[in-house]
């Protein structure tokens, strides 16, 4: 995962996979919990799961500001690129 575009596809599929998501619905725009319907405890399954795909864990306090797909997106972009 190199680009933000790369992290998105990524990201697109690993909302689809682990919540049963359709992909059209999982745009950067699109809001975490009131558009994809994600929960707390998703939110959990999905820093496990970037963890997972990284080697990097995202801070849960840095976690806590996300709200849209692309928040997610450029958050794992700073994890992956820390110098950017």
């Amino acid at each position: 995962m190199q680009t933000r575009e790369d992290i998105f596809n990524t990201l697109r599929d690993s909302l689809v996979e682990l919540f049963e998501l359709e992909p059209e619905r999982v745009t950067l725009d699109a809001n975490l919990y009131q558009d994809l319907e994600i929960d707390s405890i998703d939110a959990v399954d999905l820093i496990d799961h970037i963890k997972r795909k990284t080697g990097k864990k995202i801070a849960a306090e840095e976690f806590k500001s996300v709200r849209t797909v692309n928040d997610v997106v450029e958050a794992v972009y700073r994890l992956v690129h820390p110098d950017a």
